[in-house]
C-alpha cells in the first residue's frame, strides 16, 4: 500500500468511472528538456536538484535528469552520491509506469549482491500490473518485512486465500492502534477492495484525526462516501484536498463523478475535468481515464473508439461497453463482452446477470435464464445489498424469473418513489400488475411508458397492453393497437391474443374479428368454431339487450363471406329474429 501522502495514485481504488490500477498503461515516458535562468558572467550555472523535481511530484523531469545522468561519462560533483537506478524505478513506479520500473529493479536485481529490498519493489510493480502469482513470487525473495506482508497481503485478497490473509492480518499486527499508518493503509485498502465501504471509512477518518498533515487521507475518505451514494459529502471532503492539490487528476475526476451522479448531468462534470485535459504531466492512465468518463459523462458518445482499447486497463470500461451495447440492442455484442467475465461486484453480478437474461429471453434458453436469476439472487439477497435499490431490483428480477409476481410486486413498491418516470421500472410493474390481475392499475402503469421504441415495436409490451385494455373493457382499444401494428411475423400471435381474451371475457365482437382474420390466414377448423361462437355471441348480446345494432350487419357479412354450411344455418336465424326484432 502506499503512503498516504500519495493522493493521486489512490492505490485500490477503482469505479464505473474511476481508475482502476489492476493494469499498468505500457506507454513511455515522454521526456522533455528544461531549460535554465541565464546567469551573469560571474555565476556558475545552477543544475536542477533531483530532490526538487521528487518534492514536486515532477516524476518526467526526475527521469530526465536521471536519464541525463545516465548517459553522461562523467557526472556533476552535486551528483555524485546518486544512485541512478533505483532512483529511476522509484520515479517510473511513482508516474505510473510500472513495466518501465518493473524493467529497472529486473535490471538492478541482475547485480551480484543486489539489496534484496528491489524483489519487494519488484513486487509492487508486478502487483500494479495485475500479475498476483509473479508478485507473490518475488517478494517471498526478499527479506521479511512489513512490506512484505502487505503485499501478500493484497494478493492473498485476489486469490481469496483466506489463510494468507489471517496470517498477514496477524503479522501486520492491525489490530494495535501504534501499528504503521502503512499497514492501515493497507488493511483499509483491502476492507475497500471488498466492498467494506463504512470499515475502510472508519479506518481512513480514524487515522485522519492522528495525521492531519496526511492530506490524501481525505481522498480517501471521500472515495469511500461517494461508494457509500453520499455525494455531497464526499465533495465536501475533497475540497480540503483540492485546497492545496488542486490539479490532482484522481482527486478531481472524483469531483466530477460526484457532481454527475449528484445532479445527472454532464455539464458540471465535464467542466471540471476540462481543466485538466491540457495539463502537463499527466500519465497515460490519467489521460485514458479522462477519456473514458467523457464517454460516461456523454451516455456512451464516443463509445466505441474510446472503450474497447482500454477494456483491459480500466476494468470499468468492460462494464460500460456492455451497458452502450444494452443501449442499442446489440445483445449479441454486450454478451461477447461478459460471458467469459468473472463478476466479483454488486454491479457486476446485475449487468452479468441482464445480459444473460436477455440472452435466455432471445433463444428460449432455460439454461440462460437459470444462470441469470441465480445472479440476481445473489445480489438481492445479500446481506450488504439487501435493502439498497439495486438489491431490491435484483431480487424483483429474480423473482420475476421465477414467475412470483406478488412477491415482485412487494419489492417494486418499495422502490415505486424512485422511479417515477422510468420506463423500464414502469414496464415492468405494469407486467407484473398484470400477471396478478390487476389491470386497472397495470394500464395506468404501462401508459406511463414514453420511448418510442417499446410503445411502437416491443411486442411484449403491446401484448401486455392489450390484454390489460381487453380486461378493462376496453376491447377496441386492443383493436387499435392491432391495426396500427406493422407487418410482422408477431401480427398473427397478437390477433390470438385478441380473440381468445375476448371471447374469454364475452366481448365477442371483437373476438369475431380477431378470429375472422385469423381464419383468413389460416383455415384451422379451430379459427372456424371461434369464429361462428364468437357471431353466435354477438347475436345473442343484441337478443338479450346488451348489444349494439350496428355490430350485428358486421356479423352477418362475416358469416356470409364464410364457405360454411353451419354459418348459413345462423343466418337463417339471425334473419328470422331480425324480421320480428327489427322492422
Amino acid at each position: 500500500a502506499e503512503t498516504a501522502e500519495r493522493a493521486d495514485r489512490c492505490a485500490s481504488v477503482n469505479d464505473s468511472m474511476i481508475l482502476s490500477r489492476t493494469k499498468a498503461a505500457l506507454s513511455a515516458v515522454s521526456a522533455f528538456s528544461g531549460g535554465s535562468r541565464r546567469k551573469g558572467p560571474n555565476e556558475r550555472r545552477s543544475q536542477p536538484r533531483l530532490e526538487d523535481f521528487i518534492e514536486k511530484r515532477d516524476y518526467i523531469g526526475a527521469l530526465t535528469l536521471l536519464e541525463f545522468l545516465n548517459n553522461s561519462p562523467k557526472k556533476p560533483a552535486e551528483h555524485q552520491n546518486i544512485d541512478i537506478l533505483p532512483w529511476m524505478g522509484y520515479c517510473y513506479f511513482h508516474f505510473g509506469q510500472y513495466a518501465k520500473a518493473m524493467e529497472v529493479y529486473r535490471e538492478i536485481l541482475q547485480d551480484p549482491e543486489p539489496n534484496a529490498m528491489n524483489y519487494h519493489y519488484l513486487a509492487c510493480c508486478l502487483l500494479y500490473m495485475g500479475m498476483y502469482k509473479e508478485a507473490q513470487e518475488e517478494t517471498r525473495k526478499g527479506p521479511v518485512c512489513p512490506l512484505q506482508w502487505r503485499i501478500l497481503f493484497n494478493v492473498a485478497h485476489r486469490f481469496n486465500d483466506e489463510a494468507m490473509l489471517v496470517e498477514c492480518h496477524k503479522n501486520l499486527d492491525i489490530e494495535n492502534p501504534k501499528s504503521p499508518i502503512e499497514n492501515q493503509l493497507c488493511f483499509a485498502a483491502v476492507y475497500f477492495l471488498r466492498n467494506h465501504f463504512e470499515e475502510a471509512c472508519d479506518t481512513y477518518k480514524r487515522l485522519l484525526l492522528d495525521h492531519r498533515d496526511h492530506l490524501a487521507l481525505n481522498v480517501y475518505v471521500a472515495f469511500c462516501y461517494f461508494k457509500l451514494d453520499y455525494y455531497d459529502l464526499s465533495i465536501d471532503i475533497l475540497n480540503v484536498y483540492l485546497q492545496s492539490h488542486a490539479k490532482s487528476a484522481i482527486a478531481v475526476n472524483l469531483k466530477a463523478c460526484n457532481l454527475f451522479k449528484l445532479y445527472s448531468t454532464a455539464k458540471s462534470a465535464e467542466a471540471e475535468l476540462k481543466a485538466l485535459e491540457d495539463l502537463d504531466g499527466l500519465t497515460e492512465n490519467e489521460r485514458a481515464l479522462i477519456a473514458h468518463n467523457k464517454v460516461v459523462f456523454r451516455s456512451g458518445d464516443g463509445a466505441l473508439q474510446v472503450l474497447p482499447p482500454l477494456v483491459d486497463v480500466i476494468p470499468e470500461a468492460r462494464l460500460n461497453l456492455v451497458i452502450y451495447h444494452l443501449r442499442n440492442d446489440d445483445i449479441q455484442d454486450a454478451y461477447a463482452q461478459i460471458k467469459d467475465f468473472e463478476p466479483a461486484t454488486p454491479i457486476e453480478f446485475i449487468l452479468k446477470a441482464v445480459v444473460t437474461c436477455f440472452v435466455g429471453q432471445m433463444s428460449n434458453s432455460e439454461e440462460h435464464l437459470k444462470i441469470a436469476q441465480h445472479f440476481f439472487n445473489l445480489v438481492g439477497s445479500s446481506p450488504s445489498e439487501c435493502d439498497t435499490i439495486p438489491g431490491r431490483q435484483s431480487m424483483a428480477s429474480c423473482l420475476f424469473l421465477l414467475k412470483q409476481f406478488d412477491d415482485v410486486l412487494i419489492y417494486l413498491r418499495s422502490i415505486k418513489t424512485f422511479f417515477y418516470g422510468d420506463d423500464n421500472f414502469n414496464y415492468n410493474f405494469g407486467v407484473a400488475l398484470a400477471a396478478t390481475g390487476q389491470y386497472k392499475d397495470a394500464e395506468e402503469a404501462l401508459l406511463l411508458v414514453q420511448s418510442v421504441r417499446i410503445t411502437k415495436s416491443d411486442y411484449c409490451y403491446l401484448s401486455w397492453l392489450a390484454r390489460c385494455y381487453i380486461m378493462n373493457r376496453k376491447p377496441h382499444l386492443a383493436w387499435d393497437l392491432y391495426v396500427k401494428l406493422e407487418p410482422t411475423g408477431d401480427n398473427f400471435g397478437f390477433l390470438q391474443l385478441i380473440a381468445n381474451d375476448c371471447y374469454r371475457t364475452q366481448q365477442y365482437f371483437f373476438a369475431a374479428k380477431a378470429f375472422d382474420v385469423l381464419e383468413r390466414l389460416d383455415p384451422n377448423p379451430e379459427y372456424l368454431d371461434g369464429k361462428r361462437g364468437a357471431c353466435v355471441g354477438v347475436f345473442q348480446q343484441l337478443v338479450h339487450g346488451r348489444g349494439a345494432r350496428e355490430h350485428l350487419d358486421d356479423v352477418i357479412n362475416m358469416l356470409r363471406n364464410t364457405q360454411d354450411a353451419s354459418c348459413d344455418k345462423i343466418l337463417q336465424v339471425i334473419a328470422e329474429w331480425a324480421k320480428s326484432n327489427l322492422e
